[in-house]
């Protein structure tokens, strides 16, 4: 019982030291972090879009549905019975 008692009593001060239960996002609410940004942005440019990265993705996406286009025929062909062959 000793051995408990002695374990027990620094256990208890380490965790009353370990600070106080504020909760993080008590401190990030709307009107302190959402605001502040709308004022920073407000002298700023609206953003533009980069119409050669927009042209590349759609490239991309083609490519990529002719791919699976191909793939999807060569596994149909594949699970297709082989035709008899002419006499």
């Amino acid at each position: 019982m000793a051995p408990r008692m002695a374990l027990a009593a620094p256990l208890a001060l380490v965790l009353a030291a370990c600070g106080s239960a504020t909760d993080a996002s008590e401190d990030a609410l709307a009107d302190n972090v959402e605001l502040p940004a709308d004022e920073s942005m407000a002298g700023t440019p609206a953003p533009v879009a980069d119409e050669g990265a927009l042209a590349e993705d759609a490239a991309a996406a083609e490519g990529e549905a002719v791919d699976a286009a191909a793939e999807a025929e060569a596994m149909v062909a594949a699970d297709a019975p082989a035709a008899p062959a002419a006499e």
